[in-house]
């Protein structure tokens, strides 16, 4: 039996889905927690103990002046943030002082486990069209959900042969803390992406260092140009969501950059890449060319992935494994909103789409 009753169950509470909920407010919904005869409502259901999303759990060196930019929350501008100041501390201050402002309906830690079609009926005998979503607070019942769970949760842990007799440490890019846990040790990092080389740069201060990736990395070269190359990639990725394309990582769309990190890595000779090692060894890696060599630590510095496993019984994945959207709407089920997905996973981007997915059920 369901718990509760909201027009639109908002999951997630990171930068989109605090806009989506800013957004939801501004258009007259009403807090399904406290207006319960309310004609429109919603809730937000958080995974996470504290605001912040997923900005919380990122590794402490990575800092404000180090993060490619946090677009300001509708109606919130930050106030000033110190360049050195970790992000995992300065940006979840930001959304909390926006959640207490804006006096959103929030619940958490609540995970959502399954949402599924109600097999309720409506008088005329035809189906409620209502979905359930089942949480570990219980279930809610509604018209519509707005997803913006992002995809911290979801890592990609690549399978190499010979990895389970690995007798060191292995780890993903999202339980990295800082490098001097790897102090005189030697470290395979293994990814092509903007995390694996800012942990490159810095882990190499104090470690010898391998870098390997599947392919040759492609640095930008020159100055990033938003308003002629930003729009390329941006329609780019708008194509391959609208197509229901599998996700891709965000620097198979915009290559890498110079950034200062980059730069110190390639000054100090450690931006050195190999091409990804055949198997795993209980004291190494072997290399391409038939070669071991000597790892203590594996770092997986290999990405992330939409977190949607909860969507999975509506069925929404075509048989390429992708999902397609027009706008912020599942073409499979338009009931279903994805936002931070695709195109929307900058912080502009997730502004933008909680805008238009609130404007989307306004107007429908």
């Amino acid at each position: 039996m369901a718990i509760g009753v909201a027009t639109v169950v908002v999951i997630g509470a990171g930068q989109a889905g605090l806009s989506a909920g800013y957004h939801l407010a501004r258009r007259g919904y009403a807090s399904a927690l406290t207006e319960l005869d309310a004609e429109r409502s919603f809730v937000m259901l958080d995974a996470d103990q504290h605001p912040g999303g997923a900005w919380q759990h990122r590794w402490e060196s990575l800092r404000m002046a180090t993060v490619n930019g946090i677009f300001d929350l509708p109606g919130f501008p930050k106030p000033p943030i110190a360049a050195d100041e970790p992000s995992r501390t300065a940006v979840p201050r930001y959304f909390a002082a926006f959640e207490d402002a804006m006096r959103l309906p929030i619940l958490r830690p609540v995970t959502v486990g399954t949402v599924t079609p109600s097999t309720g009926t409506r008088a005329d005998g035809h189906s409620d069209g209502d979905l359930l979503v089942d949480s570990s607070a219980g279930r809610w019942r509604t018209t519509a959900i707005i997803n913006a769970t992002g995809t911290w949760t979801n890592p990609v842990l690549p399978s190499y042969p010979g990895q389970d007799t690995f007798r060191g440490r292995q780890l993903h890019t999202r339980d990295y803390l800082a490098a001097e846990e790897f102090a005189g040790l030697r470290v395979a990092i293994v990814g092509g992406g903007i995390s694996a080389v800012q942990q490159l740069e810095e882990i190499s201060r104090s470690a010898t260092v391998y870098w390997y990736t599947r392919r040759e990395p492609v640095f930008r070269g020159g100055e990033f140009r938003p308003e002629t190359e930003g729009r390329e990639i941006i329609a780019t990725v708008t194509a391959d969501a609208e197509a229901g394309n599998p996700a891709r990582s965000v620097v198979s769309y915009t290559g890498l950059g110079w950034a200062p990190y980059a730069i110190a890595a390639r000054e100090r000779g450690v931006l050195d890449r190999r091409p990804m090692f055949t198997r795993i060894e209980p004291d190494g890696v072997r290399e391409a060319d038939g070669r071991v060599t000597p790892v203590d630590a594996i770092l997986w510095a290999t990405g992330f992935r939409p977190a949607l496993r909860h969507l999975d019984p509506l069925g929404l994945r075509n048989a390429r494994g992708g999902i397609a959207v027009r706008g912020t709407q599942v073409v499979a089920d338009p009931r279903i909103h994805l936002i931070g997905f695709g195109p929307s996973q900058s912080t502009v981007g997730a502004n933008r789409a909680g805008r238009d997915a609130v404007r989307t059920l306004t107007v429908g």
